[in-house]
């Protein structure tokens, strides 16, 4: 455990806060509660896009400061303004396609626009959640799905191993832009290049004037692997990836068990 209690606390949301459903327990609730209201900062670090923040703030007593896209968007639901977003540029994008479709031929995308408001896909492109937002669209050409600047494009190509999809097309791509995944279903979530949780972490946390010893990490996922690494206090849920619980500092209880709450009640001496 942290020496000094830590003076910001960033949490990825599905697979460590949230439990299997998607749902937040009132105990997890309540302590994130008490510890913001002590003055410690609470953010969420998530890949979900700024639509799918309400799932969560209808289950908390206010609504968190979040960093999306994976560190390509920082929002204030509290004024419902994006104070950061670095998307990839339609000719990055144009380019990462390209690269793409030459090493997965049978690879379809799907692109978060507009700050992640709104998402397009191709229309082979398999949607999991939320097909019939009024958000998402099918475009008519690939030119179009590239056509605007994105915070996020994802890759799929039916059923694929999701580490040895990633490293595949990671490969492909050699610095031009960020690959991760953060889920079992085989989907690559693509950034601009330096666009990683960390990133988008360090900034927010340089201007709440909180140096990277000073925070409190938690996460499941390898797109969590950036911003576990650089925090100063990395924690692993027992559920995490493999690549997590490597280069965790600590391991708490699973996502079921309120593994994040049971750690904070006992840095923050609260519950």
């Amino acid at each position: 455990m942290m020496g000094v209690p830590p003076r910001l606390v960033a949490t990825d949301i599905d697979g460590t806060l949230l439990a299997d459903d998607r749902t937040l327990s009132a105990r997890t609730a309540a302590v994130l509660e008490r510890i913001s209201a002590r003055g410690t900062p609470v953010v969420l670090v998530t890949g979900r896009p700024i639509r799918w923040l309400q799932l969560v703030y209808d289950q908390l007593p206010a609504p968190l400061p979040a960093i999306c896209a994976n560190g390509a968007v920082v929002y204030d639901p509290a004024t419902d303004e994006v104070l950061r977003a670095d998307p990839l540029a339609p000719e990055h994008l144009a380019e990462v396609a390209r690269r793409l479709r030459a090493a997965v031929p049978d690879v379809s995308f799907a692109v978060e626009i507009v700050d992640s408001r709104q998402m397009r896909h191709e229309a082979h492109y398999p949607l999991r959640w939320d097909a019939d937002h009024d958000a998402i669209r099918a475009v008519e050409s690939p030119e179009e799905l590239l056509s605007a600047p994105a915070v996020k494009l994802l890759a799929r190509a039916g059923e694929q191993d999701p580490d040895a999809f990633v490293e595949l097309v990671a490969g492909a791509l050699q610095g031009l832009a960020e690959a991760t995944h953060s889920s079992y279903s085989g989907l690559v979530e693509i950034s601009a290049a330096g666009v990683t949780k960390a990133a988008g972490l360090a900034w927010y946390a340089e201007r709440l004037g909180v140096t990277e010893q000073d925070v409190l990490a938690f996460g499941d996922m390898p797109n969590d692997v950036p911003m576990l690494t650089w925090a100063g206090r990395a924690v692993a849920v027992a559920n995490a990836h493999p690549a997590v619980l490597a280069i965790a500092d600590e391991v708490t209880g699973a996502n079921t068990e309120d593994g994040v709450a049971a750690y904070l009640e006992k840095v923050f001496e609260v519950g």
